[in-house]
């Protein structure tokens, strides 16, 4: 059977299916992405690191496996690039800074490992901002990624690379991180589909605090049944990890059907009085007659997040601590001066901060998981402008309203962060320019899998939004 023309453009789901059923091989699948990539990544920059040849010779021995009739995974032979902050055995892992620059790790990251047991093939590294650290993806060993519908804007970040790369057709799949916004803003910026999913849900074994439910991990697609689908995989508890949650990954795989007609939605347009350009706020406006037009009663509400930044920025400066005080004391001039004030910030912490950051966060996921359990959803923007230049290090103003710190921009996201519930990052419009605008569907405790039915529901109702095609991607 001759390879489809767009086969790059399929859902990965119609593409495992394709190399299970042997329609397609997976040497096939590799190639026509590795082709892409050479095509279209000059100019997005959002692969990093790539190891084309190992990953036909992986692609050879998945179709040998195939041939032989053994038992194929769920990814067998879809093409992955795993987000520069996670460890690949093998692949160069620089986590965006010149100190790790020609690091090649001898394991791989759990997620990955995951990702390869389900039969997934890597491809290389998605690109990420330095240690991670804000939601716009450049650093001094790759330099930035580019938006595919615009190429002189910001991808958004940190999970920016991977965003890009689902966007501009690079890949079917990507994973991402998230502690304020990683895989949410890049998913706006992009216009595709990312999960924050509940702390715990995807075990983690990376260094630092294994008890602090801020930083997750979460999958990215080009839609919700592919985010399923790789949650599925990625999903699942761990013995190395103290918060996973016990339930197999494999059943999150299936979205149950889901219908807006009659549901209560509370929306939130400010995310409690957050200043937001005028462009999202017009989307917004769009998001709310959709889902009045849906049959859902949009009730506008704003949940009381007081102390939601408080306890963000205490707790996040804390993880920079645990987690870079090493490389900012020991590699000072290779460290990005937002690194080092992080670390600053969280070196000058009192115990009596600490301690009141955690109460401050018990009391904001008490208070809203109590108003979203009055509801059947929480929506609110997601990024509180859309993409900015490329050559900005982060806005300093939002519309006319300063922004202390180089993460305060993202706040939108980093309060529902607080909240520690699973949120789903989706599409939701485009700007008068065409650049994407998104949404965040803010679910109940560890409601992943009614999470995804609903924007499996939003996702029918804005399927002209999400098939519309980067500018980058050649017709």
């Amino acid at each position: 059977m001759p390879v489809d023309e767009q086969l790059c453009e399929w859902p990965a789901r119609r593409m495992a299916q394709a190399v299970r059923r042997r329609e397609v091989s997976a040497v096939e699948l590799v190639s026509a992405h590795l082709d892409r990539i050479e095509q279209v990544n000059p100019a997005v920059n959002a692969v990093v690191s790539l190891v084309p040849e190992q990953a036909l010779a992986q692609a050879r021995e998945a179709d040998a496996r195939a041939a032989r009739g053994e038992a194929l995974g769920p990814l067998h032979g879809l093409p992955v690039a795993i987000k520069d902050l996670m460890d690949t055995a093998g692949i160069r892992t620089t986590y965006g800074s010149p100190i790790y620059a020609d690091h090649v790790p001898r394991h791989d990251a759990l997620i990955a490992q995951r990702m390869r047991e389900a039969g997934a093939i890597v491809v290389g590294k998605t690109n990420t901002p330095e240690f991670g650290a804000g939601s716009h993806t450049f650093n001094p060993v790759f330099g930035p990624t580019r938006n595919p519908y615009a190429l002189d804007r910001s991808a958004g970040g940190s999970s920016g690379g991977a965003a890009a790369a689902l966007a501009a057709r690079l890949l079917p799949l990507a994973d991402g991180s998230d502690l304020g916004g990683s895989i949410r803003n890049p998913a706006s910026f992009c216009n595709v589909v990312g999960l924050r999913p509940s702390a715990g849900r995807v075990g983690s074994t990376r260094p630092g605090d294994a008890w602090d439910p801020a930083s997750v991990l979460g999958p990215m697609a080009r839609s919700c049944a592919d985010v399923a689908l790789l949650l599925s995989v990625i999903a699942g508890p761990d013995d190395r990890a103290p918060l996973s949650l016990p339930e197999d990954g494999a059943a999150l795989a299936v979205i149950a059907p889901y219908s807006f007609r009659g549901a209560r939605v509370a929306l939130s347009r400010t995310v409690d009085g957050l200043p937001f350009e005028p462009a999202v706020a017009l989307v917004m406006d769009q998001v709310a007659a959709r889902l009045s037009g849906l049959g859902a009663e949009v009730v506008e509400v704003e949940p009381d997040l007081s102390g939601a930044d408080e306890a963000f920025q205490t707790l996040r400066s804390l993880e920079f601590v645990a987690s870079y005080a090493t490389e900012v004391r020991e590699h000072p001039a290779l460290v990005k001066q937002s690194v080092r004030d992080d670390v600053a910030w969280g070196m000058a912490l009192t115990a009596e901060q600490i301690a009141q950051a955690q109460a401050l966060r018990t009391e904001v996921f008490r208070r809203t998981q109590a108003l979203v359990a009055r509801f059947d959803l929480l929506i609110a923007p997601t990024s509180q402008l859309p993409p900015f230049p490329v050559e900005w290090e982060y806005p300093t103003q939002i519309a006319g309203v300063p922004m202390d710190r180089y993460y305060t921009w993202q706040r939108s996201c980093t309060r529902l962060t607080t909240t520690c519930l699973p949120v789903l990052a989706l599409p939701a419009g485009f700007t008068d320019e065409g650049l994407p605008v998104g949404v965040q569907f803010v679910g109940r405790h560890r409601g992943e899998r009614r999470l995804l039915a609903q924007g499996a529901a939003w996702e029918e109702a804005v399927s002209e939004i999400m098939a519309r095609r980067p500018n980058v991607v050649p017709a």
